[in-house]
C-alpha cells in the first residue's frame, strides 16, 4: 500500500480531509479570523491617516493580515457563522487608530503583533508565524520614526510632570512631618512649584540650546562649499572632508568624485545621510515651556488637598493617592511609548516616587522630633 504524501510545508497536518472539527477547533479558528479581520482593519485606518511610504507600508500589513484571514476562512469552510468581533484589545486599538492614529497607536500596535500565539497553534502555518514575528519590527520601525520625531519635546514633557510629581510630594511631606502648620506646608509647596517649574525650564531651554549649538557647530561651512570648483580634482582632498566625517576611504574617494562631478552653486560639504538619521530634539523654546507647565502640573497635584482645605493625615494620604496615579500614568505612558509593559513601567515609576517621598518624610519626622 503506497505511503500517502506528506502535506507540503507550512501547511497544517491537522485537521486531515474529511474530518468534522471539533466545537473547540471551530471556536478557536472564528475567533482567530475575527482578530485578523480586526487587525488588517486597524491598520488601514492607520493608512487612511498618513501619506506616501508609511500608508503603502500600512496597507501592505493589512493585505498580509488578509492572506491570514483568508487561511481561517479555509478550514472553516460552512462552519464560518456569523462574523464575531475581536479581543477587547484589538477593538480598542481600532478605535484610536481610526481617531488619532499616531505614534501611541502605532506602538500598541507593535505589543500586540508581540502576542502572537501562531507559534504554538497546531493549525497556524509556520508562514504565518513568521509574518507575525515580521509584522512586529516593520510596525516597531513605524512607530521609531514617532518617537523620534516626539523625542525632544515629549521627553521634556514627561520627565517634567514626574519630577514635579516626586520633588514636591516629598517636599510637603517632609515639611509635614516636621510639625510645621498647614498654612506653611501650603506655602512651601507653591514655592516648591514655582521654584522647581523656572529651574525645570531654564535648564531645558539651555540644554536644548547647547545641544543645537553643538551640531551647528559640526555643520560645514558655507565657504568651504564655495571653494568646490577651484579643487584639484586628481589630488581631490574633498575625500579627506568625508574621511573625517567617518566614511571609508575607498567610499569618501568616490563621494567625494560624485560631488565634484555634479556640483552645483548649491551643493554642500557634507557625507550621504545615514538611513536611520532622525531628528531627536526639539526646539530650545518648545522644551523649555513644555519643560515648565509639565512640571508644575505635576507639582500642583500634592497641593491641592492643601489648597482645599485638608489638613494632617487626611491631606497627606489624599496628595499621596493622587500623587500614585499620575505616577501610574506617566509610567504607563513612557512605557507605551518606549514599546515595553506600561504595567512595569508604572509600578517601577511609582516605587522610585514614593520611595524618594517616604525617605523625605522619615528625615522630616526626625527633624521634628529633634526639634522638639
Amino acid at each position: 500500500m503506497p505511503t500517502p504524501p506528506e502535506p507540503p510545508t507550512g501547511v497544517p497536518s491537522d485537521p486531515t480531509p474529511g474530518r468534522t472539527p471539533t466545537p473547540q477547533e471551530v471556536r478557536r479558528w472564528r475567533r482567530f479570523l475575527a482578530d485578523e479581520r480586526a487587525e488588517a482593519a486597524v491598520y488601514r485606518d492607520l493608512a487612511s491617516r498618513r501619506t506616501g511610504e508609511e500608508r503603502d507600508i500600512l496597507l501592505a500589513l493589512a493585505d498580509a493580515e488578509g492572506r491570514h484571514e483568508q487561511h481561517w476562512l479555509d478550514l472553516l469552510g460552512d462552519d464560518v457563522g456569523r462574523p464575531l468581533r475581536g479581543d477587547w484589545r484589538t477593538r480598542t486599538l481600532g478605535w484610536l487608530a481610526r481617531r488619532f492614529g499616531g505614534v501611541f497607536v502605532l506602538a500598541l500596535a507593535q505589543r500586540a503583533e508581540a502576542r502572537s500565539t501562531y507559534d504554538t497553534d497546531a493549525d497556524a502555518t509556520p508562514t504565518m508565524a513568521a509574518d507575525e514575528r515580521i509584522h512586529e519590527e516593520v510596525v516597531r520601525g513605524l512607530a521609531t520614526r514617532g518617537r523620534n520625531r516626539l523625542s525632544g519635546t515629549f521627553r521634556a514633557a514627561v520627565f517634567g510632570a514626574n519630577d514635579g510629581l516626586v520633588s514636591n510630594l516629598a517636599l510637603i511631606l517632609g515639611i509635614g512631618a516636621s510639625g510645621a502648620s498647614n498654612s506653611t506646608v501650603l506655602l512651601s509647596g507653591l514655592a516648591g512649584l514655582l521654584a522647581g517649574a523656572l529651574s525645570m525650564g531654564a535648564g531645558e531651554y539651555v540644554s536644548v540650546r547647547s545641544q543645537r549649538e553643538l551640531l551647528d557647530a559640526s555643520t560645514p561651512s558655507p565657504q568651504a562649499s564655495a571653494a568646490l570648483p577651484d579643487l584639484d580634482v586628481d589630488a581631490n582632498e574633498l575625500a579627506l572632508v568625508y574621511r573625517a566625517r567617518g566614511m571609508a576611504p575607498a567610499e569618501a574617494e568616490e563621494h567625494a568624485a560624485d560631488v565634484l562631478a555634479t556640483y552645483t552653486q548649491h551643493t554642500v560639504i557634507a557625507p550621504p545621510p545615514s538611513a536611520d538619521e532622525h531628528e531627536t530634539h526639539g526646539t530650545a523654546v518648545g522644551a523649555a515651556v513644555s519643560s515648565f507647565l509639565f512640571f508644575a502640573s505635576g507639582a500642583l497635584v500634592p497641593v491641592l488637598p492643601y489648597l482645599f482645605g485638608l489638613t494632617g493625615f487626611v491631606a497627606v494620604a489624599v496628595a499621596a493617592a493622587l500623587v500614585g496615579v499620575a505616577l501610574l500614568a506617566t509610567g504607563a505612558t513612557v512605557g507605551l511609548l518606549s514599546g515595553t509593559s506600561p504595567l512595569t513601567r508604572a509600578l517601577r515609576q511609582i516605587a522610585i516616587g514614593f520611595g524618594a517621598a517616604a525617605a523625605t518624610y522619615v528625615l522630616g519626622l526626625v527633624f521634628g522630633a529633634t526639634v522638639g
